[in-house]
This record gives C-alpha cells, sequence and structure tokens, in this order.
C-alpha cells in the first residue's frame, strides 16, 4: 500500500503528459488520457533548448560523481586507515559540515565564486570581473566534494578487515597500493552509494545553477524546465512530459545500481 501510494505521483505525472492541453484543465480531472496525445513530447523538447540543458545537466552530474567518488574515497581512507595527528579534528570538521543547511552556504559561496582571483577578469585581489559566474568553473568546482561521502567512505573503510591491509603491507604494497588495489575493489556498494546520490544531487540542482549562471548556454535541465511556467499560463502538458524526460536517467541509473547497497561487501574480502 505504501509502494502504491509513493508510485502515485509518477503515474500521475506520466498520464498527465500524455494528455491535452484541454484535458489538463478540465474539472473534475480525468485519471486515464482520452485522447493519448503522444506529440506532448516533441513538442516540449521544441519548446527550449533541451538538447543543451540535458547536456549541461549530463555534464555536472558525471563530473560532481567522479570527483566526489575520487577524493571522497581517499579522504575516507585515510580517515579511517592512516594515522596521522589530528585525525580526530579533521574528522570533526567534516562531521560539523554536514550539519550546514545548505541555503545558509549560498551567498558565501556566490562571493567565493565571484571573487575568485584570475578568472573572469579579476586581479589577484578577486575584484574587477565576474570570476566563476556564469562559467563551468562555477557549475562544477563547488559542491564537487561532499562531506557526507567523506565519511560514508570512512563508515565502510573501517568495516574492513584489518587483517587485508596487514597481509597487503607484508607483501611489500605502500599505502596507495593499500588504498586503490586492495581496499577499494571491495567497496563496490560504497562507491554505487555515493555515485548515486552525488548524481541525484547533481542531476536534481536548481538553486545553484541559477543563482551562478545567466547565459542559455549553461542552463540546466531543472531551470529548462521553468520556460513552460509563463507568467499568464502554464504548460502543465509539456512540463509533465519534460519531466518525465527528467526523470529517466535518474531511474536507469538506480536500477543499475541498486544490488550493490545490499552486498556483503567485508565478507567478501576475506573470502
Amino acid at each position: 500500500m505504501l509502494s502504491l501510494l509513493m508510485v502515485t505521483p509518477f503515474v500521475w505525472m506520466l498520464l498527465s503528459s500524455l494528455k491535452t492541453h484541454e484535458e489538463v484543465l478540465a474539472y473534475p480531472p480525468t485519471f486515464l488520457p482520452t485522447v493519448w496525445d503522444w506529440a506532448n513530447y516533441p513538442e516540449a523538447l521544441e519548446w527550449a533548448p533541451f538538447g543543451t540543458y540535458f547536456r549541461n545537466s549530463l555534464v555536472i552530474a558525471v563530473s560532481h560523481t567522479v570527483i566526489n567518488v575520487v577524493i571522497a574515497a581517499m579522504a575516507g581512507y585515510a580517515l579511517a586507515r592512516v594515522e596521522f595527528r589530528g585525525r580526530s579534528l579533521v574528522l570533526l570538521f567534516v562531521l560539523a559540515a554536514m550539519m550546514i543547511p545548505t541555503f545558509s552556504k549560498l551567498v558565501p559561496q556566490y562571493l567565493l565564486a565571484k571573487t575568485m582571483p584570475f578568472f573572469g577578469g579579476n586581479d589577484f585581489l578577486g575584484r574587477g570581473g565576474s570570476g566563476w559566474l556564469d562559467t563551468w568553473w562555477g557549475l562544477i568546482v563547488p559542491g564537487a566534494v561532499t562531506p557526507l561521502a567523506i565519511f560514508l567512505f570512512r563508515q565502510f573503510y573501517l568495516s574492513l578487515p584489518r587483517e587485508l591491509e596487514e597481509a597487503a603491507r607484508m607483501d611489500g604494497l605502500g599505502e596507495f597500493g593499500i588504498f586503490a588495489r586492495i581496499m577499494t575493489p571491495l567497496m563496490k556498494p560504497a562507491i554505487a552509494t555515493v555515485a548515486l546520490i552525488t548524481f541525484e544531487n547533481g542531476w536534481n540542482n536548481f538553486v545553484w545553477p541559477l543563482i551562478v549562471t545567466r547565459s542559455v548556454d549553461l542552463r540546466v535541465i531543472q531551470v529548462g524546465l521553468a520556460t513552460f511556467r509563463q507568467a499568464d499560463q502554464v504548460q502543465w502538458e509539456y512540463l509533465m512530459a519534460g519531466t518525465v524526460l527528467a526523470t529517466l536517467p535518474m531511474i536507469v541509473l538506480f536500477l543499475f545500481t541498486q544490488r550493490y547497497f545490499v552486498q556483503g561487501f567485508a565478507t567478501a574480502g576475506i573470502k
């Protein structure tokens, strides 16, 4: 029953994307379309340059995913397995960063992007230009590495048996070799989890791309969907069609990664 309740909005979105404009606005509303208008999808794609929007969102989501997985995995391994002075303090900063509300970071993050030295006509003090505003740097670099990913990787690395690490060190492997060749191959569930969360956040990001960009060439899919909401009316059938297309990548990604969420990677490591 709960599953049916959760899937109902998606079913309504799909059915509404196949209705005519008059039927979408009809009262009382109809559940199934009387006329299945498949033309809503190509017409929605022609309404705005959605090919560009999809490309931009895909580039941002993939870039965030790759950067976050690589850097957060190394940071998580260091916090879990490498003994160094101040490790507990670094972990405390990571946990503190997880507690900062997202919207409270928008203004300082915007100021940092705008005053980035030597970018966008800025001098070495970050004055005189636009910095990273309306650039790929401003879309990709901020938020590319998240404290949640570092914490998740740390927890996963802590659960791996220390005997693997000790055996590899006795065989002559260095610290990076142990990380890359012994520990990380056992981290498929962690990598899949972090990759899915990061891709979802990057794909669905709306507020930051809206703030940091002005040109249509850098607009993302979530911002592009707002073009269907005009001042006098909303093209609901096109908005639903565009939303269905924007949802498909996340569904496909989840289908490919869901089996890793419950794998026992520690047991597999002992084997």
